[in-house]
């Protein structure tokens, strides 16, 4: 059994070797800290808490550092969320406001979390599959080649150019924008989905290049269904290769990828604020046993999704989480706002 004093030995040793990334002693302890006792007390209370793993010898005659464990039980137990300052506040509210779309908001997003912490940030784009498609627009920009927007309810927006298999007026591409209109909009994107895979399977339904068109509303469509993520900061791990035990390449394969991380991040278990985390060897499974991940909800208009930083075990939590806390709470307000204006 771990002592209260243990776990406050436990919370020094954590902050101490985030700030210096120096293994911490029982003398540092006793000279940081205001505990009251002797070295010799303090070596006893870390003896307890190495045999609770919680805390390891690095190298022999060393201080001690944070096991995966450790960090735990201090984020669990011991952590208590570190107030933004008011200069951060007003970083997030410059950064973010009067955004262009929703793809503009989620890349500001990330850079912002970036720029407060440190670490690589990450945001997934919320759940589609429930929007509404408003409005196609077909753009001709030549006798052949037509850009096709695609605008949900949502303020999501997407747009792809098309080369058509044959050339059409400005009058065939008003009327082709009328046919698509009356197919998809209005229906929730599953649905458009739906109705144009029935259209290109009826064969009485032979236009080549409204399936050319139709093609690249289903490929947009979809896409709004999938599972993505906006990411920024990927340098900073480069930068903080000395708080890795092995290898970075497993994270920046990940990051890469985004199937791993989204599935992490839907895994993690987040508490009444929205709030979570996995530590270290708590990742193992995705193959990202040297990192962490510190996440906070946000909510979109008939969705709901994750906003979060990644980074070695040795991480300030406290600093990330009330970073990744105010962010998610500051995109949640100004989606709610953008909902309302519409």
């Amino acid at each position: 059994m771990v002592s209260e004093r243990g776990l406050q030995v436990l919370r020094a040793i954590v902050q101490d070797y985030v700030g210096t990334r120096e293994p911490v002693g029982s003398k540092s302890i006793v000279d940081r800290h205001a505990f009251g006792v002797s070295a010799a007390t303090i070596r006893n209370d870390m003896a307890l808490l190495e045999d609770e793993d919680l805390i390891v010898a690095p190298h022999t005659s060393s201080g001690r550092v944070p096991t995966d464990k450790g960090y735990r039980v201090f984020v669990d137990h011991l952590a208590g969320l570190r107030p933004l300052s008011t200069a951060q506040r007003t970083a997030i509210s410059t950064f973010l406001d009067d955004p262009a779309d929703l793809d503009d908001l989620l890349s500001r997003t990330v850079r912002c979390l970036t720029q407060l912490t440190g670490q690589v940030a990450l945001v997934q784009y919320p759940s589609f599959a429930r929007a509404t498609v408003t409005h196609i627009e077909l753009v001709l920009l030549a006798p052949a080649r037509i850009l096709v927007i695609v605008v949900t309810d949502t303020g999501r927006v997407s747009q792809r150019i098309v080369h058509l298999p044959q050339e059409v007026t400005e009058n065939d591409a008003q009327a082709l924008k009328g046919r698509m209109n009356g197919l998809v909009t209005g229906n929730e994107v599953r649905t458009a989905s739906a109705r144009l895979e029935a259209h290109r399977a009826d064969p009485s339904e032979t236009d080549e290049v409204f399936d050319a068109i139709s093609d690249a509303v289903a490929e947009e469509l979809d896409e709004f269904r999938q599972d993505k993520l906006v990411m920024a900061g990927a340098a900073t791990l480069a930068r903080r290769e000395l708080d890795f035990r092995g290898s970075i390449h497993p994270l920046l394969e990940a990051i890469e990828e985004q199937a791993t991380l989204v599935r992490l991040m839907e895994e993690m278990v987040a508490d009444r604020e929205g709030l979570a985390a996995s530590i270290g060897s708590e990742n193992a499974a995705f193959g990202l046993s040297e990192a962490s991940l510190v996440t906070g909800d946000y909510d979109a208009p008939g969705s709901r999704a994750r906003i979060g930083l990644m980074g070695p075990t040795r991480m300030d939590y406290p600093s990330n989480l009330a970073a990744v806390r105010a962010v998610a709470r500051y995109l949640t307000r100004l989606l709610d706002e953008d909902d309302t204006r519409r």
